[in-house]
């Protein structure tokens, strides 16, 4: 190479090669934070993995072939399955309604039907024990007794709710990406509405449907609020009630979560691999003609109405019923104190998290390649992993590194606030990336390019171009996390403090000893912020249409 020639813009590689900025290598301190994030979460759960397999071999083969084992199995792996169906049948023909028809309103019932995500999975448990029964709120406010539902039905109906906004909101985008065209060649070759929608429509559907059931079988499988107070015994339910008597038992469920987990997402990769599902052609396809209902329409109407008043509807009311009844004076919380104690673990994960996010944005959309699609996946490894392994993970490690750093008997990361933070960054990390790597795709890079060209170094580039474009990203984020902090149960479960109880923690322990009308005033705070951060979500999102 000459000395006249012109240098290079970066140093690596060496000998004068020079690559499109798409493939340019990931910066160290763009790599670093995705890679720590990953250690973060699997070096816990690696520790949960040697404590397990370190015991007697005779009794790790007889824990894992006791039948309470077979059975907690097949009831996790049947109410999985069992929400995922259900789920699939209430959103498919809601996103249907709600793209591709002359449904009333249907932006409106398109907002209004992602509700059931401020209402936690159990609240709604809380709803549907202290509805039914001999002296639930139907029974003594309309003197009309219903069943109690409890168990595999009362499990399946409220896992259902809770997790419906998460298919309907795959199931949409999947539709708004299916190519029409295609459905009305299949009609003009003589296929009926139906026929044209199962042989060529739902096939185009496959990787929303794997989507949306990979997150809802994913929460079913990490759940333990609605099946602990539903009293169906599931990985999470069995794991907790084996903590105190069976720590090794424990153990070996955690890392059964983990194997169930891992399992769904190599399926969903599996029939996924080699399919193609993008537009025959290169140009724009052509804009959906909605498909008239007719004398339907009004039944349409009424069946998501029914349901928004089933999934939002009853459990407002329910908590409002039980609020205004009187309570016992010898078991009454302090709602402030527990509003205080949400605040201060869901404030500063929604900042860690939002800061960690930043870089993991970056790093996927300013130099996207195979390198950096793995350190994603390893930062996101935090949120796959159901809470009570990764809590049971974190707890066992922290016992660990306690006994290097304190005397004998006294404590100082088990049990710890910085723990109980640390987990719940990790864990709801993906959930503030997507707001930021959304922000940093509609910026661009051009603007960032110019002011580098003036002579701009990185950092002042980054704080007068980059930041302002983002800071609704970055807001977002936060905001999401923080609302999720906020109704995290399991992780608290475990990791919380002595004496720091949370809102969820304080609902889901007044509900399990039936105490309905001390738990609604919770219920109603997690419902007010839920709620509150949702109708800002949806005027926002209003406002940019």
């Amino acid at each position: 190479m000459s000395r006249n020639a012109t240098p290079l813009p970066f140093r690596f590689p060496p000998y004068g090669l020079r690559f499109p900025e798409s493939v340019l290598p990931c910066p160290w301190y763009l790599a670093l934070p995705a890679a720590l994030v990953g250690l973060g979460v699997l070096v816990p759960l690696a520790y949960l993995l040697t404590s397990a397999v370190s015991g007697d071999l005779n009794a790790i083969r007889d824990t894992l072939l006791r039948t309470r084992t077979l059975t907690t199995v097949l009831n996790t792996l049947g109410l999985a399955l069992a929400v995922l169906a259900v789920t699939t049948v209430l959103a498919l023909p809601a996103a249907w309604l709600t793209t591709r028809t002359d449904l009333p309103a249907r932006r409106v019932f398109a907002a209004l039907l992602v509700l059931p995500l401020a209402v936690p999975g159990y609240l709604l448990a809380f709803t549907l024990l202290s509805v039914g029964g001999d002296y639930g709120a139907s029974a003594r406010w309309l003197g009309v007794g219903v069943p109690r539902l409890s168990g595999f039905p009362g499990a399946l109906v409220a896992l259902s709710i809770y997790n419906f906004p998460y298919m309907l909101l795959t199931l949409r985008a999947g539709f708004r990406g299916v190519d029409p065209s295609l459905s009305d060649a299949a009609r003009s070759l003589g296929r009926g509405p139906w026929s044209a929608f199962f042989t060529v429509v739902l096939p185009q559907l496959r990787p929303a449907l794997l989507a949306g059931g990979l997150l809802v079988v994913l929460h079913v499988v990490g759940d333990f609020g609605v099946v602990s107070l539903m009293r169906f015994e599931t990985f999470s339910f069995a794991l907790y009630q084996s903590l105190a008597f069976e720590p090794g038992y424990a153990a070996w469920l955690a890392l059964m979560m983990l194997g169930f987990s891992a399992t769904f997402i190599g399926v969903e990769l599996w029939l996924l691999r080699g399919k193609r599902f993008d537009k025959a052609g290169t140009g724009p396809g052509r804009g959906v003609i909605a498909v008239r209902l007719g004398r339907m329409k009004i039944p349409a109407v009424l069946a998501l109405l029914l349901f928004l008043l089933i999934a939002v509807g009853v459990p407002v009311g329910t908590s409002v019923y039980w609020a205004l009844q009187p309570k016992l004076d010898n078991v009454s919380r302090d709602l402030v104190e527990a509003a205080t104690a949400s605040v201060e673990v869901a404030l500063p994960t929604a900042l860690a998290a939002t800061a960690l996010a930043l870089p993991l944005a970056f790093m996927s959309v300013r130099y996207p390649g195979k390198r950096s699609r793995s350190l994603e996946r390893l930062a996101f490894a935090g949120y796959a992993t159901p809470g009570l392994a990764f809590g049971l993970a974190l707890v066992w490690g922290s016992l660990w590194v306690d006994r290097f750093l304190v005397e004998p008997g006294e404590t100082f990361l088990y049990q710890s606030l910085t723990v109980m933070v640390y987990a719940y960054t990790l864990h709801f990390l993906a959930e503030a990336v997507g707001p930021v790597r959304a922000s940093l795709v509609h910026a661009g890079r051009r603007l960032e390019e110019a002011s580098r060209s003036l002579g701009r170094g990185r950092v002042r580039t980054f704080t007068s171009v980059t930041l302002p474009l983002i800071r609704p990203g970055l807001i977002a984020a936060a905001a999401l996390v923080f609302l999720s902090a906020m109704k995290e149960l399991p992780l608290a479960m475990l990791l919380r403090p002595y004496d720091f109880d949370t809102l969820a923690f304080s609902l889901w322990d007044l509900t399990n000893e039936a105490l309905y009308a001390e738990a609604a005033p919770f219920a109603l705070a997690i419902l007010g912020v839920s709620l509150g951060f949702v109708a800002v979500l949806l005027l926002t999102e209003g406002s940019k249409n």
